[in-house]
């Protein structure tokens, strides 16, 4: 009896040690009690069976950026694994890069800012920020990257961007910049440790700039769409018969500089929700897809059969976002490389919680829409004595629409104390946007840069502003064209500083962002943001306990499980941060927070319930925005893998909650 209970026993201690293994921790980031040391593999990763070469293969391809737990480190290699609860096996430590949460990094548009340069180390970028010479440091530099060359004032320069006239990284590669460190040693200027991975690239030397195409001759069949949106609500005919005009004046200008088919117009009509108004006839209408000088005659005979409305909307605020969303879905975007929507209207879009408003996304989320096509969105806004009291809000929501930068935007305001004026000034703006961006396809043709955007002096007319920003549009888009046209790669390097602010721009007291923030998430993990972020609004909804304490907090922990680990948020979506005593750790030491995560739990009471709803709307408006990225193929990046739930998207970060 006595051989078998300790027998049995044995046993138990045998299933228990097992059970115990299998259960096995990550290792913690270093002062951290709740956060994981993650890596994301590079291309080329294998896993083994363990750290050694000979060992068994346990998975020869891993799947390029993969986010793997680290549960060992041993002389050179780490153990790592999927989930935070079990190993899988061994990579060797070059093949992943230390990532102490789920923020990225893409070049911001090429307009107005010089190539990002990638420094050895943070003394030699913050020595050249500190220097009393640096604008003529920064000549040298930008002279030595775009002739291709070495010299001693890149030593302590890694890589660069490809220089202007090599083109920009298009928009449409998928490589990833891991920020691994970060340190804020100006206002507002942060210095970045990042890790920049190409699945195309290799490693670069160190002292090599890795500027990729150089060499190669440019194309020069750069198609450019370009849509007029247009408010065809009453008062405005006198904008529809300009726009006609402009577009003619244009084609004449095409002919002339014998740019055939590079260059489409399309028209797309807008009034309001017809079932608050049915006289309106349409809320949204396909007036003619794009038509190059060969089908001049069509368009213009479509748009001439564009009346205003006979019949008064239920509101002064248009739905101009559906109209906006109706040239992105319904136009022929595809057969062109460049692309440009001109909005044109005298009223602000239906606000987000207008029940009437077609589509469920605000300003900012239409704007991410859009730039996902890479369409670049342009307003211009008549500002009639009728629609005085309506103005500050029709530009505030506009330049949400059409952010360029933190401080600029493709926003361009039209006097109209009477409707002939009001014409005169809006033919002059239309005209010179028009004009600057074909100037852009007629020098890419010619194989020449386009000019580089000046800024407008103070108090710029429209037809100044619409120069600047179709330059400025025209610029971006050209570099965009030519990184396309090149392949042009991110520079690939393990281990690099750069500066998130423009160098150029820093040197004479001026701040212009060269990165934009984005949390690579799969689908699998956007599902769950989705539906977890509806569950909490919707119950917040429903029990009308918008200002309770649960809601701030429940918001606040799926934007700050997201943003550290989306694994581990997509494994609970539930969990609340402050209850689990988590909080402030999974907060602290963030190098970017999104607008959730800059608010504290004061602000939230302290705000209305007006404020609050807004707040809630903004939420919903998010999660429109999800649904959208689930639809949008071309934006998730899958590396051969079957299953879609494993693709993964760069995600901005002011899209998440």
């Amino acid at each position: 009896m006595a051989k078998i209970i300790s027998g049995s026993l044995l046993v138990l201690m045998v299933l228990f040690a097992a059970s115990f293994s299998f259960a096995q921790s990550p290792l913690l980031q270093e002062g951290k009690n709740t956060l994981y040391q993650r890596v994301v593999t590079h291309p080329g990763a294998a896993l083994l069976n363990g750290p050694a070469d000979n060992a068994s293969v346990v998975q020869k391809d891993v799947k390029p950026f993969s986010v793997f737990y680290v549960y060992a480190r041993q002389n050179g290699w780490l153990q790592v694994g999927p989930a935070s609860n079990q190993p899988m096996g061994w990579i060797k430590a070059e093949h992943g890069t230390d990532w102490p949460q789920a923020m990225t990094l893409v070049f911001s548009e090429r307009s107005g800012r010089m190539p990002v340069l990638f420094f050895k180390d943070e003394k030699s970028l913050g020595d050249l920020c500190r220097a009393g010479d640096i604008e003529t440091r920064l000549r040298k530099m930008l002279a030595l990257v775009e002739e291709g060359r070495q010299g001693p004032e890149l030593n302590n320069v890694l890589a660069s961007e490809p220089a202007d006239s090599q083109g920009a990284v298009a928009r449409s590669r998928f490589y990833l910049m891991p920020i691994q460190a970060m340190s804020e040693p100006f206002e507002g200027t942060k210095f970045l440790q990042v890790a920049s991975i190409d699945p195309g690239g290799s490693p670069a030397r160190g002292g090599e700039n890795t500027a990729s195409g150089q060499g190669n001759k440019p194309g020069n069949n750069m198609r450019t769409a370009i849509v007029f949106v247009i408010d065809t609500t009453i008062s405005m005919g006198p904008y529809i018969e300009q726009s006609l005009n402009v577009i003619r004046q244009t084609y004449d200008s095409i002919e002339k500089d014998k740019l055939g088919d590079n260059v489409g117009f399309a028209i797309v009509a807008y009034r309001n929700n017809t079932s608050a108004r049915p006289g309106l006839e349409y809320a949204t209408r396909v007036v003619s897809d794009f038509k190059t000088l060969a089908n001049r005659a069509q368009l213009e005979g479509a748009l001439s059969a564009v009346k205003e409305a006979s019949a008064s909307s239920h509101s002064f605020n248009e739905d101009s976002l559906s109209g906006v969303k109706a040239a992105v879905d319904n136009l022929s975007w595809q057969d062109y490389q460049s692309r440009v929507m001109v909005l044109i209207t005298d009223a602000g879009p239906l606000p987000e919680d207008d029940r009437y408003a077609a589509t469920r996304m605000g300003p900012v989320e239409m704007l991410d829409y859009a730039r996902a096509k890479q369409i670049w969105v342009t307003v211009l806004h008549v500002r009639t004595p009728a629609g005085a009291a309506n103005h500050a809000y029709a530009e505030n929501t506009y330049r949400r629409l059409t952010r360029l930068s933190e401080n600029s935007a493709s926003y361009i305001a039209i006097p109209a104390p009477n409707p002939k004026d009001g014409a005169v000034a809006f033919a002059g703006a239309a005209k010179t946007l028009a004009e600057s961006l074909t100037k852009v396809v007629k020098a890419t043709a010619s194989n020449q840069m386009a000019a580089k955007p000046t800024a407008p002096r103070p108090g710029a007319s429209p037809q100044e502003e619409a120069l600047h920003i179709g330059q400025s549009i025209g610029y971006a888009m050209q570099l965009n064209f030519l990184g396309e046209q090149r392949q042009n790669r991110a520079p690939s390097v393990v281990k690099a500083w750069i500066a998130d602010m423009d160098l150029k721009q820093l040197a004479v007291g001026r701040q212009n962002a060269c990165v934009e923030v984005a949390v690579l998430l799969t689908k699998n993990q956007l599902s769950d943001l989705q539906k977890q972020l509806k569950v909490i609004i919707d119950e917040a909804e429903r029990v009308k306990r918008t200002d309770a304490k649960d809601f701030f907090q429940s918001i606040m922990s799926a934007s700050l499980g997201v943003a550290r680990d989306p694994g581990r948020f997509s494994r609970n979506p539930g969990q609340n941060l402050r209850q689990m005593g988590v909080m402030g750790e999974f907060l602290e030491g963030l190098p970017y927070k999104s607008d959730v995560m800059l608010l504290t739990e004061d602000d939230w009471y302290r705000m209305s319930v007006g404020q609050q709803n807004a707040f809630i709307n903004r939420l919903r408006s998010r999660i429109a925005r999800y649904e959208e990225y689930d639809k949008d193929r071309a934006g998730w990046e899958g590396f051969g893998s079957a299953n879609p739930g494993d693709w993964v998207y760069r995600v901005p970060l002011n899209m998440l909650p």
